[in-house]
């Protein structure tokens, strides 16, 4: 068995998984009981953070380690989904490496959802927030209006990979602008509901979630980091959206 290629594949799948979202405890467990599947590896330890990750495998009594950090993170839980598929295959049948690894490959190409679609629907969750806040027709409209900026506003800035942190700055003070601006030509609308409604969909809760999640599995170096990551995007969005209507008022 080449060692090396077994650890540079498990390595690719805890990226995969953590850069897509996953929990600390989810990626440890896919990536050992992937490594344990092949009778050859005798023994298997990861350690992992919200940041980095490490891989030690031990195959004839040799014991190598691989370290590797994690830069992006993101939503998806379709491939967070399919890596799960793929580590029970790997537990119920014998997968060779290059298998394992071409199936990564495809996974990690899969395309997703389209930017339309991420769009629509996203202004489908403000227009939905608005209906909850019990907002009327003209709040639903414009929120849903500026769910579609906001999601716009996202798509552009990931694709310079700009900090979650400016993201929701910037994105909370064009939703608090736009909710100004409109309440401006239509008195009618609330402002307070247009900007709670659509500020909605930057709120981190995968992030709160999994923070609260690690913590409870004495992940506590993953839980804090997780923790300080939703504190500061929640920020984020306070002092953009705030700064707009301290302005205005």
């Amino acid at each position: 068995m080449n060692i090396e290629q077994l650890l540079n594949t498990i390595m690719k799948l805890g990226i995969l998984l953590m850069s897509s979202g996953a929990e600390v405890y989810r990626v440890e467990e896919t990536m050992n009981r992937v490594g344990l599947s092949f009778s050859e590896v005798e023994g298997i330890q990861s350690y992992v953070t919200a940041t980095g990750i490490m891989l030690s495998i031990t195959v004839d009594g040799r014991t190598r380690t691989h370290i590797a950090r994690v830069k992006y993170r993101n939503v998806n839980v379709d491939m967070i989904d399919q890596i799960n598929q793929l580590s029970r295959t790997c537990c119920t049948r014998r997968l060779s490496v290059a298998q394992i690894d071409q199936r990564l490959e495809e996974i990690e190409h899969t395309k997703r959802y389209s930017f339309w679609t991420t769009t629509l629907f996203g202004a489908i969750g403000a227009l939905g927030f608005a209906i909850f806040f019990d907002g009327n027709v003209q709040e639903m409209i414009a929120s849903f209006c500026i769910g579609i900026v906001i999601r716009c506003l996202g798509w552009a800035f990931s694709q310079i990979h700009l900090s979650d942190f400016l993201v929701n700055l910037f994105s909370a003070m064009v939703a608090a602008w736009m909710a100004v601006e409109i309440h401006a030509l239509v008195p009618a609308a609330n402002i307070n509901v247009m900007v709670i409604s659509s500020i909605m969909l930057l709120v981190p809760g995968l992030a709160i979630t999994n923070a609260i999640r690690d913590t409870i599995a004495t992940d506590y170096i993953s839980g804090l980091a997780r923790g300080a990551e939703a504190f500061l995007c929640a920020t984020a969005i306070a002092i953009g959206a705030g700064f707009i209507l301290y302005i205005w008022r």
